[in-house]
């Protein structure tokens, strides 16, 4: 097949001297699904961003169809034929489906908006390229996947011919990345090309014909996708060998740590995030509890930790009522929290590595004894974990801010750990961080595991809790649907039944106490 796209010794320099792309080409062939990979910094998101016109190289070149392009903005891109969607979805969320596909070009009957004639597109397109919605439905009531077809409708409206597709399954259950694999297959089919950006190597084998991988801002490798495996992209992504799957021994768990009952939390809006909570945290288990983002994931490990207060119910940690208490009492408590943001709620940019590795501790012996402080015992503590935890920088006085976001999880799964709590609240633990991080961050949660801790693991990705979790609770609206035990019977397909609340277990069957 010809090249649609030709991007030629692509660099760009922004003002403070960073490179995010040197010398790159990338090539795209017309009608194929071309995966471009690579780790967070890697420069691949920035590259697409010159390709659609949000940011303008420092120097190369762009070839459309074999002609010399410029797009200085994505408006132009959008003429050329070129429409991309984002991670996080650029939806009206009062406006119906319909209006959102039109949004900016819409259909007129004289002075007016003609909402018939874009309910007839809406769903005329729908049909056309298989990316079924209900055209009258209000955004702020459709489910996740649904929105994404709606931001790929947009895009086909608009004339695209190239779509550049940025992490679209992060927030979809494996059904509904099913459905966009499906789609997507259909797009190509009908002349579209598609360019695929992920993270998810497993959906790089499933769904593209060929790969880019990027590194450090340049290419290390073009590859057909039958042609390499999953651990060879991965050693292209990182420059060494990762283990993608965890080794997590059997082993019994012991005593509940955290015996959660009845809780319920009210947002200050009033609306009821969690619902009756029922549950139980091992000594020597990680309960995983999956869920599409917004089903109360977030709001129950702000409870847990102390960041939220319940509206009812009760926790216990080690026998001891708990409920209510603050953010350091419940550190107290033996609570540790890896947070799901760490820059708001798990790092103090402006202070130091060492500071931060004792942020939670250093009113307490050795740090400071009769009141007086003692600054190397701090920096030794600090130079131990910088070791232990393998993070990359210059020194324990190093500020927070200057460390990669790997490094900075690397500091916050450090300090949480080196508290030796009896429940770890480890919320999207590798979120944002690459390949290498996030190979060590699950091992050390498997380590706390086979050590007798009690490891409560919340994470988007479903993959990850079901390596790693030895129960997984799954929520949805709230509430917890099933408790199951992660036998090796159990399917991602299953999984996503309770993630979309098609499947529910009856209360009296809830894996809740064993």
């Amino acid at each position: 097949m010809p090249n649609l796209v030709e991007m030629q010794g692509i660099t760009k320099i922004y003002p403070n001297g960073v490179a995010a792309n040197r010398h790159v080409d990338f090539d795209v062939r017309a009608g194929e699904i071309h995966a471009l990979v690579g780790e967070n910094g890697a420069g691949k998101s920035t590259l697409m961003k010159v390709l659609y016109g949000l940011e303008h190289p420092t120097s190369g070149l762009i070839l459309l169809r074999g002609r010399p392009v410029t797009i200085a903005n994505p408006h132009q891109a959008i003429d050329l034929g070129i429409g991309m969607v984002h991670q996080n979805f650029m939806l009206v969320p009062s406006f119906t489906v319909a209006q959102n596909v039109v949004l900016g070009r819409e259909p007129r009957r004289g002075r007016f908006i003609d909402s018939a004639e874009a309910n007839r597109i809406t769903e005329a397109l729908s049909r056309e390229y298989g990316l079924a919605v209900e055209p009258t439905a209000p955004i702020e009531a459709t489910p996740v996947g649904m929105r994404q077809r709606v931001e790929i409708l947009k895009t086909l409206y608009r004339g695209a011919d190239l779509l550049i597709l940025d992490e679209p399954t992060a927030v979809l259950t494996p059904q509904e990345t099913d459905d966009l694999f499906q789609a997507v297959r259909r797009l190509v089919q009908q002349g579209k090309t598609v360019i695929f950006i992920t993270h998810k190597l497993r959906e790089v084998k499933a769904i593209a014909d060929r790969i880019t991988v990027m590194r450090l801002g340049e290419v290390t490798g073009r590859v057909n996708t039958a042609d390499v495996t999953e651990e060879e992209i991965a050693r292209m992504m990182v420059g060494r060998n990762v283990f993608l799957q965890v080794e997590r021994p059997p082993r019994t768990h012991g005593r509940a740590v955290a015996q959660v009952r009845n809780l319920s939390y009210v947002a200050e809006t009033g609306r009821l995030v969690l619902h009756n909570l029922n549950f139980n945290v091992y000594s020597g288990e990680i309960l995983g509890v999956a869920g599409v983002e917004g089903n109360g994931q977030t709001e129950l490990a702000e409870v847990l930790s102390g960041l939220k207060r319940a509206t009812t119910g009760t926790i216990e940690i080690d026998g001891r009522d708990v409920t209510g208490r603050t953010p350091s009492q419940m550190r107290a408590a033996g609570v540790a929290h890896i947070p799901e943001d760490r820059l708001t709620n798990g790092a103090a940019l402006e202070a130091t590595i060492a500071d931060n590795l004792v942020v939670d501790r250093y009113r307490r012996p050795p740090f400071t004894e009769r009141g007086v402080m003692h600054p190397n015992r701090i920096r030794q503590h600090a130079e131990g974990l910088i070791h232990e935890f393998d993070i990359r920088t210059s020194g324990a006085d190093a500020p927070m801010r200057s460390l990669s976001g790997g490094n900075m999880q690397k500091v916050i799964v450090a300090r949480e750990f080196s508290a030796n709590p009896s429940l770890l609240v480890a919320a999207q633990p590798t979120r944002g961080v690459d390949i290498g991080a996030s190979e060590f961050v699950r091992t050390q949660l498997v380590a706390k595991r086979n050590e007798g801790r009690a490891v409560l693991l919340i994470s988007a990705d479903l993959a990850e809790v079901m390596s790693l979790a030895d129960r997984i609770a799954v929520m949805y609206k709230g509430r917890i649907v099933g408790i199951l035990p992660n036998k090796p019977d159990l399917t991602e397909q299953e999984m996503g039944l309770y993630m979309l609340g098609v499947k529910e277990q009856p209360a009296d069957e809830l894996d809740t106490l064993s």
